[in-house]
């Protein structure tokens, strides 16, 4: 699925770019200019980022 129209950007290149470690709005803007035109994906994006973090997080094991 396309997030971000007006740069041609999917959500399988932004869960990529956040398993390289890419972990804020700010990066995914550098790497691929979500929210540079008309900001519609901004919304999106910020939920697919958080989605994905949260399942890295819950994945990653837990030291005491």
């Amino acid at each position: 699925m396309y997030v971000c129209i007006c740069n041609s950007v999917s959500d399988k290149a932004i869960k990529a770019s956040i398993q390289e470690g890419m972990t804020t709005m700010r990066d995914l803007y550098k790497e691929h200019n979500i929210g540079s035109q008309c900001g519609k994906c901004c919304q999106c994006a910020k939920k697919l980022l958080n989605s994905e973090l949260i399942k890295i997080a819950e994945n990653q094991v837990q030291v005491a």
